[in-house]
């Protein structure tokens, strides 16, 4: 399929702690063909995620004095750009290349579906079966701009977004892809924080997810595609 006309398109990066890997994240979405603007959001990061992103060419960064959590940070990020489509992509991943970044961005501009959604494949054990649970918490997605800004109480969400963002395209009846991220894999918390401050860090996570399944409840059944294997 040849490569659509190019579009705006806004790749937000929200960090937190990241100093050690955004990185080489970031020069995987430098390396898509399809990313028109990059930014990176510091959710209030105690290292120096703010200085690392900074050494790379072309990359804004917002620094934010306090940790607002994903959903406030990812609206920082928003309103930093007047793209018609962005996409989110963490900043712990490990094997991200940028044909990934074009692959999840690529059926937005075909105008195929209203968002798309990056599945882990191939990479490590425990982001492969998480994502075979739950593919609906993956925080790789490229989306309309006027279906985030649909989300109610995205700043106040926190991790719960991604659960956030699929509610309202089921509400909206939107179209979803899903397509495949062969050896992509995101860090764990137990891998960043240790033990004890990383199964903390999960359930908390576990409880903003909760709340937001609770604040934004599922109404109306999604129309989606089966993942493609893009690579």
């Amino acid at each position: 399929m040849a490569e659509p006309q190019k579009r705006n398109v806004a790749v937000i990066i929200p960090a937190f702690n990241e100093e050690q890997r955004i990185l080489s994240v970031l020069n995987a979405v430098r390396a898509s063909k399809l990313q028109t603007e990059i930014i990176v959001v510091d959710d209030g990061s105690r290292d120096r995620t703010s200085e690392v992103a900074r050494t790379v060419e072309g990359v804004k960064v917002i620094k934010l004095r306090a940790n607002r959590g994903k959903g406030g940070a990812l609206v920082a990020g928003v309103q930093a750009t007047k793209a018609p489509i962005v996409a989110f992509v963490d900043a712990d991943l490990g094997g991200l290349q940028g044909q990934h970044i074009d692959d999840i961005i690529r059926p937005l501009l075909h105008d195929q579906c209203d968002m798309c959604v990056g599945i882990f494949r191939g990479g490590k054990v425990w982001s492969d079966m998480a994502q075979r649970i739950t593919p609906y918490l993956s925080g790789q997605r490229a989306l309309k701009r006027e279906l985030f800004e649909a989300v109610p109480y995205m700043a106040d969400l926190r991790m719960g977004v991604e659960w956030a963002l699929t509610n309202v395209a089921e509400k909206r009846r939107a179209k979803v892809l899903r397509v495949l991220l062969r050896g992509v894999s995101n860090c764990a918390k137990e891998q960043k924080m240790g033990i004890v401050n990383g199964l903390k860090a999960r359930g908390m996570m576990y409880m903003e997810i909760t709340e937001a399944m609770v604040k934004t409840r599922r109404r109306r059944p999604l129309r989606r595609t089966r993942p493609k294997n893009r690579m």
